[in-house]
């Protein structure tokens, strides 16, 4: 029983043993899952899984093999008709006819909208401007353009302008293991030490030695002293899928730079914009949710919060309630940053997109104002910047 998916996980480098293969197969004879999907997830992750770094690749390995077993809902709303969102065709705009395409202008207006036209549609339409539908101007549906629509049925981000997306997305996880072309970013991040002697006394400390030797008539005495440690403590909040799918490679080599920096790191991953839940396994992330609340409890202000994000999205995800491009938020985008920024007066968002370009993404100067400017480029130089950051308060110029 399950000998193939055995055989899979070895195949791709996961390095499970016989032992736990038998130990599975007892807990299956026990009936421990109890005919459960969830609990068959968990419990086999738990007794094939001894190392963290291959979580995300048996997760996909999972999904792959059982595939169809249990299928998730994509809405529990209402379920549109896939024939209203099959793609006969992708519209291209000229600039011209972008330009002539104003936006709605009212989130809550546009939300009671697709409401009503979900109660009146009753047939497939495209290439319009009022129906759900494909290929059009809508703020409704998929493969045409608006300013400010709700993307439905649309497997990829395209033109970016969406303010939510009816379809539930699943993101990967950042690599942790990455190594090539890392070792900048460890050398920048390096410059972020709080060095203290800890622990057992392992380290011989020279002058103390010299001193009590001679005063030892010079009968060697040696003084040991613990090992000096770097015992800064890190929180690394990745903005996770959309546009941040093209800086993927990018941020996998800063969060592989990272925990190997720092033994104190910790990691969460947000979309678009910090609210009132955070994940750490995107596999996962609609059922293992971390209240933002209980983040701001468990971690103290010695924490250095490092956000890293393109800070690109539509205003409304930032300012107003409902705005999150994929759930109903009761409070805003900035509600939550500035909580954070109350908690932890160290901070900085590091931003993969070029600076020469922040100019032109209305959002990207939002959150950079709500960051009270300490929004830096995801380069080797802006690493060092915003080390440099790190090491004072937000609201203070003294140093560390």
């Amino acid at each position: 029983m399950f000998i193939d998916f055995f055989l899979m996980l070895k195949n791709h480098d996961i390095p499970v043993t016989l032992r736990e293969y038998l130990d599975l197969l007892e807990a299956l004879d026990k009936d421990l899952p109890e005919y459960n999907i969830d609990n068959f997830y968990y419990l086999s992750r738990t007794v094939l899984v001894k190392n963290e770094q291959h979580l995300d690749k048996f997760d996909m390995l999972f999904g792959a093999y059982f595939k169809g077993i249990e299928q998730i809902k994509t809405s529990d709303i209402v379920d549109i008709p896939d024939e209203w969102l099959r793609k006969n065709g992708e519209r291209l705009f000229s600039k011209e006819e972008l330009e002539k395409i104003k936006k709605h202008g009212d989130l809550e207006d546009l939300l009671d909208r697709i409401k009503d036209l979900l109660k009146e549609q009753k047939e497939r339409h495209q290439g319009g401007n009022k129906w759900i539908g494909t290929g059009g101007t809508s703020p409704f549906g998929a493969y045409g353009y608006n300013p400010e629509g709700i993307r439905i049925g649309q497997n990829e981000s395209r033109h970016r302008r969406a303010v939510k997306v009816w379809d539930k997305r699943e993101f990967k996880d950042l690599s942790q293991d990455v190594e090539l072309e890392t070792r900048n970013m460890k050398m920048a991040l390096r410059k972020l030490r709080l060095l203290s002697r800890e622990g057992r006394a392992e380290e011989i400390d020279l002058d103390k030695t010299i001193k009590r030797t001679s005063k030892n008539a010079g009968m060697l005495e040696v003084e040991m002293v613990p090992v000096k440690k770097n015992v800064v403590k890190v929180l690394l909040l990745f903005d996770i899928g959309g546009s941040m799918d093209d800086h993927i490679e990018l941020c996998s080599q800063l969060f592989s730079a990272a925990r190997h920096e720092f033994k104190h790191l910790e990691f969460f991953y947000f979309h678009n914009c910090l609210y009132e839940n955070l994940w750490k396994n995107n596999v996962r992330r609609w059922n293992e949710k971390t209240p933002t609340e209980e983040v701001l409890h468990t971690f103290n202000e010695d924490y250095r919060v490092i956000f890293v994000g393109d800070a690109s999205m539509s205003p409304y995800e930032i300012f107003s309630r409902m705005g999150s491009v994929e759930h109903y938020n009761e409070e805003s985008g900035k509600v939550w940053l500035e909580r954070f920024k109350a908690q932890f007066p160290y901070f900085v968002w590091l931003n993969p997109v070029p600076q020469n370009e922040w100019k032109y993404t209305e959002s990207i100067g939002m959150i950079k104002k709500i960051m009270s400017d300490r929004m830096f480029p995801l380069t080797i130089q802006g690493i060092e910047d915003s080390v440099g950051a790190l090491k004072k308060k937000a609201n203070t110029s003294k140093e560390v």
